[in-house]
């Protein structure tokens, strides 16, 4: 019998979002963020999280959202790509998902080729939809190579 998918899930607007278990390494409230001058519109600036600087991306923004105002539900995901920690803002953070590959929809059958390659596919999980996101996918835009080169390498102490 094949392993469900587990994927923390996240909302962005009216939307379910989920990513990988194993990219996201914590979530936490959003606390000061240092703007960063010259920066990309979708990047919030940096954080101080326990003596480690971690830029910061506003998912909203990525995704062409109109900007919210901030609120006490809204949560920073923070993820490990290529080894640096980078945070992700988000509206609010639920529970882990688990969600049997057979209720997985791939991208094509719903998303056009293009912008939406981050997409991997359409998780359907007790009559919610929940579109699973490829982080790596997401990230890989030129715009964010500055993001990344902000990101401070992770100690390798494992």
């Amino acid at each position: 019998m094949e392993k469900d998918y587990q994927v923390v899930g996240f909302r962005i607007g009216n939307e379910t979002y989920g990513v990988r278990i194993g990219a996201v390494r914590e979530i936490v409230r959003v606390p000061e963020i240092t703007s960063v001058p010259n920066a990309p519109d979708a990047i919030e600036g940096v954080i101080n999280l326990r003596g480690k600087i971690i830029p910061v991306m506003d998912l909203r923004k990525r995704f062409g959202i109109e900007a919210v105002q901030p609120d006490k539900k809204n949560r920073i995901l923070v993820v490990e790509l290529e080894n640096k920690l980078l945070g992700l803002i988000v509206s609010s953070a639920s529970e882990v998902l688990k969600i049997p590959p057979s209720e997985i929809a791939a991208p094509s059958t719903v998303f056009a080729e293009g912008e939406s390659s981050y997409v991997t596919g359409v998780g359907k999980l007790k009559g919610r939809l929940i579109i699973l996101l490829d982080i790596a996918r997401l990230l890989r835009q030129p715009e964010f190579k500055k993001l990344e080169e902000a990101a401070e390498p992770v100690a390798v102490a494992r």
